[in-house]
């Protein structure tokens, strides 16, 4: 198995920080942001193979911020990509057809906005910040947002939030090396954190960048400066479970000593079930899980290894990687040097899921 580059996407005057692809049908649309402070959506060729070289620019989105884009996402519909920014803003952009417009901006963090997300229905957007919050927003009509909840659980920096792909339970990352998982009281009144993965419950021993769910929302990975990979089991119940504050959600394994350099990001592909690393050292590394294990307690015995590493894949440091929603063989990259790259696996007997079935995925 191997990476073949089908295309280079180069536009950005400065360090590409975040790529998404767009949900629903029609031609594969990506989106990728900038220390330039823009936004950048590529289009592939309607009707060409999906691994052929015919993407091209169509619009240049430089109308909400005044510092670095440090990601972009698009919401499940497709319709609306909101960004996060350095200029401690949120943006909102709206395709209507061939034309993509901002449409609104909107403030709150106190420094500079480092992630966004969105839940699997489109009605809740989340944000974090350097100002060790995590904001979450309310979708409402006429291109309105506010702000139902602040979050302040965190010591350091939050690097990212995502949500469970299929329920609202939201998990942010942090600089104060932990993983907090937040969720609404019972009675609707506001939102919590019901559970803290971090060390010595066997979490990680230094800042988490970046977190991404399968495609059931039963496991989660989890990259750090530490130099590891980290599996959870996300299987239960953690909200009605979860009165005592000690919420079942656990360390299943450590994927270890692949890394030497910090793994920036890490995407779980909801469509071939492979995991894709991103690191400072300039490679991505696709790993996949071992399936010759005889036991037959859940989680147990479980373990990944290392099925390619693609050396030099960018000129610095790897900052994202983000599987095709769909397709099964693409993977995007962006990195510091300025570039997006689209990829495309090579052999290999690819488990392959239901189309039909898979949740939304928030960063697809």
């Amino acid at each position: 198995m191997s990476l073949r580059l089908v295309q280079e996407l180069a536009g950005h005057d400065d360090r590409v920080w975040s790529v998404a692809w767009r949900p629903g049908g029609g031609p594969s649309v990506l989106a990728s942001c900038s220390g330039d402070k823009t936004v950048r959506i590529w289009e592939h060729s309607p009707g060409a193979s999906p691994s052929s070289a015919t993407w091209v620019c169509k619009a240049v989105l430089d109308s909400a911020h005044t510092r670095t884009v440090r990601q972009c996402e698009w919401c499940p519909a497709g319709k609306l990509l909101a960004t996060a920014s350095f200029d401690s803003t949120l943006g909102m952009y709206e395709k209507i057809g061939t034309e993509i417009s901002f449409i609104a901006s909107f403030e709150g963090h106190e420094n500079e906005v480092k992630s966004v997300a969105w839940n699997s229905s489109g009605s809740l957007l989340a944000s974090c910040s350097r100002d060790k919050s995590v904001w979450i927003w309310e979708v409402l009509p006429g291109h309105e947002f506010e702000c139902v909840s602040v979050l302040n659980g965190h010591s350091q920096d939050v690097k990212m939030v995502t949500w469970h792909p299929s329920r609202d339970i939201l998990v942010s990352a942090s600089y104060d090396n932990s993983i907090k998982v937040w969720a609404e009281d019972i009675d609707g009144d506001d939102w919590r954190c019901v559970q803290t993965l971090a060390a010595p419950g066997r979490g990680h021993t230094s800042t988490v960048w970046g977190i991404s769910f399968n495609a059931t929302g039963d496991r989660m990975v989890s990259c750090s400066d530490d130099l590891t990979l980290m599996v959870w089991d996300t299987s239960a119940d953690c909200v009605s479970t979860s009165a005592d504050g000690v919420a079942p959600w656990k360390h299943l394994t450590t994927i270890s000593g692949y890394h030497d350099r910090t793994i920036f990001s890490v995407h779980w592909s909801r469509v071939n079930g492979l995991i894709a690393s991103g690191a400072g050292d300039d490679c991505i590394r696709v790993f996949d899980e071992l399936r010759d294990n005889v036991s037959t307690l859940p989680g147990e015995g479980l373990s990944y290894a290392m099925v390619l590493k693609q050396e030099k894949a960018h000129s610095s440091d790897v900052n994202c990687v983000r599987w095709h929603p769909k397709e099964p063989r693409l993977l995007a990259s962006a990195g510091d040097d300025g570039v997006v790259k689209i990829w495309e696996l090579v052999g290999g007997d690819l488990p392959l899921l239901s189309n039909e079935s898979l949740p939304y995925d928030p960063h697809g």
